[in-house]
């Protein structure tokens, strides 16, 4: 069964701080890209930061540029996304995905998400 479990959201005050992870299980995680998006209310779900199989290139969004740092560890089946600086901007539920295949099959996988609210 696949799974991918968010952790690490919360309440921070504007310029904080914090730390995302994600745990995955059912997939052969080092196949997969991995992405973190982001959905304010009322908006459209956004990509922020995404990794490489071997974590070789990351990419952001302009909004994340300079503050957020994605990171993985495929012996651990598990990417962060360092989150620093917050802005109220920076308010949503953050989702980690999974992009890739098995046996040659095209597959994408979503978490929960978790709460990040960026507020004084």
């Amino acid at each position: 069964q696949v799974q991918l479990v968010e952790s690490g959201g919360g309440l921070v005050q504007p310029g904080g701080s914090l730390r995302l992870s994600c745990a995955a299980s059912g997939f052969t995680f080092s196949n997969y890209i991995m992405n973190w998006y982001r959905q304010a209310q009322g908006q459209e779900r956004e990509l922020v930061a995404g990794i490489a199989r071997s974590g070789a290139w990351t990419n952001y969004a302009d909004s994340a540029k300079g503050r957020f740092t994605i990171s993985r560890d495929n012996a651990k089946n598990a990417v962060d996304l360092q989150m620093n600086s917050l802005k109220s901007e920076d308010t949503g539920a953050y989702y980690c995905n999974a992009h890739g295949t098995t046996g040659g099959i095209l597959n994408e996988y979503w978490g929960q998400g978790t709460q990040v609210t960026v507020s004084s």
